[in-house]
């Protein structure tokens, strides 16, 4: 089939690369004039199937309640006279039972598992270089409620097959040297040896470069201007291509069949056909620090729980990122939450930054109130869905584009997962013209 993609970030490249390797002939719809130029351009840079407890817990609300006031808090809710985020907001919290969320747990950590393996044989298939480090992710706690918290879901995500081991204050500064410099405020870690951490811009534009020689068009600085539809299906996508005094050239595209990758943006415009997603977006922030004193940086990524942040190393460069905040699709710096991010980095490695050099940025993550994403079929016919990953979207770019691969080449996906529009794995008939993958 001809098929188009629409958007161009780590999610629409790797959905864009298997879409290709089932033999379909792929387009991609990108308003930018490269590929990861937004949401992937500077994340944390976690593949991260250990952090699977997702933001809608049993302690998240009165979390909440107590960060309400603070400019610095890891997430933040700027109330606003806008339905969607009031919808979100009731959403999330109806997630926030035990049930809810071991059953979101169950399903992040599946679709993470599987994702890893297709982006490690991936990585070995192409040898792509993204500055790659697969020495695991460890997670440490300064506080010893939120380490005594941690346990269940630690206990859920090892039932589902991850392989997350708890480890003393002392253990964990055995696995990263680095944190001897915190080490009097470290109560507990867990570890998860199996994790990776890279660059997912760098992975995105060399993958893109593959996609390009496999035969994928990437139609760059093409901005979408509307979606036709008629008799329940997707009838085309009008754009404008390119730039300039007369705002570029207007176009009505067509395809067998669409995928949307839209990010945050993907709310407002299955919207316009009919569909509701519960899709909000969660400005998040990183920074980027120049190695200056290799003996005191660490090697390992990490997690800082109480303060939810991560840490990447990416060659000469140390990546922190995290903190959430719920304020429409504003996209302006906070320079308080900017400053919150050095600060923290500052107080945990003194010896290993002065918080010179920083490099600031920020990007809107399209967070559902499950943190479980839209993998699968949309209401329209041939609209397919590959959306709302939140602060997970690196970790499960290549399962997700597999998975809606698999789908839009009348497959089931090989994972268990709750795919949108489709019956669960293992309790339903296949639909009609699929097959197992």
């Amino acid at each position: 089939m001809k098929v188009m993609v629409l958007g161009a970030g780590v999610t629409g490249v790797t959905t864009a690369w298997y879409l290709a390797q089932r033999g379909h002939e792929v387009t991609v719809i990108e308003r930018r004039g490269a590929a990861a130029m937004e949401t992937s351009f500077a994340n944390g840079g976690q593949i991260s199937v250990s952090h699977a407890e997702p933001w809608a817990n049993p302690g998240a609300p009165l979390k909440v309640l107590q960060w309400l006031a603070r400019e610095d808090a890891p997430l933040l809710f700027r109330l606003r006279a806008d339905v969607n985020q009031w919808l979100w907001g009731l959403e999330f919290l109806r997630n926030c039972t035990p049930a809810r969320t071991a059953q979101n747990i169950r399903q992040i950590v599946n679709l993470g598992m599987y994702s890893r393996g297709a982006l490690q044989k991936l990585r070995a298939d192409l040898g792509l270089q993204y500055d790659a480090k697969t020495q695991g992710i460890l997670h440490f706690y300064t506080s010893q409620a939120e380490y005594d918290a941690a346990q269940e879901p630690a206990r859920i995500m090892r039932e589902h097959g991850c392989e997350l081991d708890m480890k003393t204050a002392d253990e964990c500064v055995a696995i990263e040297p680095a944190l001897a410099q915190c080490r009097g405020s470290i109560v507990g870690g867990s570890m998860t040896p199996s994790d990776e951490s890279g660059d997912a811009q760098a992975f995105t534009t060399a993958l893109a470069a593959r996609c390009e020689q496999a035969g994928v068009k990437f139609l760059y600085n093409t901005t979408i201007l509307d979606v036709q539809a008629s008799g329940g299906q997707l009838d085309g996508v009008q754009v404008a291509r390119g730039s300039g005094e007369a705002g570029g050239r207007i176009e009505t595209l067509k395809a067998d069949a669409y995928v949307m990758c839209l990010g945050a943006f993907s709310a407002p415009w299955a919207k316009k056909l009919g569909q509701s997603l519960r899709i909000y977006p969660a400005k998040g922030y990183s920074v980027t620090l120049p190695v200056i004193n290799e003996a005191a940086s660490y090697q390992v990524s990490l997690t800082d729980d109480e303060y939810k942040l991560v840490f990447s190393r990416l060659g000469n460069r140390l990546r922190i990122a995290g903190t959430a905040e719920l304020n429409g699709y504003n996209t302006e710096l906070n320079l308080v939450r900017c400053q919150a991010i050095v600060r923290r980095v500052k107080q945990l490695f003194p010896e290993m930054t002065d918080g010179e050099g920083a490099q600031f940025w920020t990007g809107l993550r399209p967070a559902t109130p499950s943190n479980v994403p839209y993998i699968g079929k949309s209401k329209t016919r041939n609209l397919f869905l590959n959306t709302g990953h939140g602060t997970l979207g690196w970790t499960h770019a290549c399962g997700s584009g597999a998975a809606i691969a698999d789908i839009v080449s009348g497959r089931v996906p090989e994972v268990d997962f709750a795919f949108t529009g489709m019956p669960a794995r293992g309790h339903s008939m296949l639909l009609p013209g699929m097959v197992k993958a």
